[in-house]
């Protein structure tokens, strides 16, 4: 285990709690201006460019409105109504010529109410499916986004549900969660389209592999069951090893360039996602925005030490 995955991970993710550090940190101009690297903007407008630029760049796009533990339903439904209006947006370049498969939102169930009271759940199934009807009439696809453990099996299972009159949402998987090969092995016979990701939560080592190696390996593995199975592998890293393992698997099995993707973190590795659609392969950057930048970027932070080099090396500067 490295001193990074050991002490600073964590400690970097303990701030992300910290509502006394946010608050200092949206305040400071510097940590904005640092920001800006990871996430193009707080408005519909500033997203809009950033989805334009990168499908001009020859990539698919998934856009996360960001918000995280909502605390009341009128929260809720204002994060609803601002996937529906970005939604419509994006129905239009759907229209004017973008392939559907080029254009994709993410959604976090927490955002959408799951915390709130006993009918938290309820309250987010409705809402993600007032979002997956809606994206399904514009030719956007859906993906419903990984938070911490404790919510994975009611996230399953909505999905499971939404799944069953759109069967193009899709989800996401994090390999250092033990229990992930098996829901891997689920989703890939169902044909879901899996973003299989690392993790970026702090987890306790009951439920998750505690070093970056055993993440690896896992990693590998799911990997392996989903470029297998019958759904839509969507490889999320920007680990090269990871990248090439991808490749290598996906010629193996015989998988068509448009039967799996690539996706990357808008901001990380802009030159690679580049270099590798150039090579015909599907790229897909994830692009967030919106107020609520804190969280999503102190875990942009914890992922990887050079991450947070950059944003030390900013603020010296």
């Amino acid at each position: 285990m490295s001193l990074f995955d050991a002490t600073l991970r964590p400690m970097i993710l303990a701030a992300a709690g910290s509502n006394r550090i946010r608050e200092t940190a949206q305040r400071t101009a510097m940590t904005r201006q640092v920001v800006e690297r990871f996430v193009p903007g707080e408005t519909q407008a500033d997203v809009l460019a950033a989805i334009h630029g990168s499908l001009d760049a020859g990539l698919a796009v998934s856009v996360d409105f960001l918000g995280e533990d909502t605390t009341d339903d009128a929260q809720a439904t204002a994060t609803v109504e601002a996937y529906l209006d970005l939604i419509t947006a994006m129905g239009r370049l759907s229209l004017a010529g973008t392939a559907t498969t080029a254009l994709e939102v993410s959604v976090k169930l927490t955002a959408l109410g799951q915390s709130l009271s006993d009918h938290g759940a309820k309250i987010a199934e409705e809402n993600a499916r007032r979002i997956a009807a809606a994206a399904h009439d514009a030719g956007v696809l859906v993906t419903i986004d990984a938070e911490d453990h404790t919510g994975v099996e009611t996230r399953l299972g909505i999905v499971r549900s939404l799944r069953s009159d759109f069967p193009e949402v899709g989800t996401v998987l994090q390999a250092y969660l033990r229990r992930t090969e098996d829901d891997c092995v689920e989703f890939a016979r169902s044909g879901a389209r899996i973003r299989l990701c690392k993790g970026a939560y702090a987890e306790p080592a009951s439920v998750a592999y505690p070093t970056r190696e055993l993440t690896d390996e896992s990693y590998l593995r799911c990997l392996r069951i989903l470029m297998k199975g019958d759904g839509y592998p969507m490889v999320a890293s920007h680990d090269p090893v990871i990248i090439d393992a991808a490749q290598t698997m996906a010629d193996e099995l015989e998988r068509t360039p448009d039967s799996w993707e690539h996706q990357m973190l808008y901001g990380i590795r802009s030159d690679e996602q580049k270099r590798l659609a150039a090579t015909g392969r599907r790229i897909r950057v994830y692009i967030p925005y919106g107020s609520e930048w804190y969280g999503y970027f102190v875990r942009r932070l914890a992922e990887k030490p050079a991450n947070l080099g950059f944003f030390l090396r900013a603020l010296a500067g």
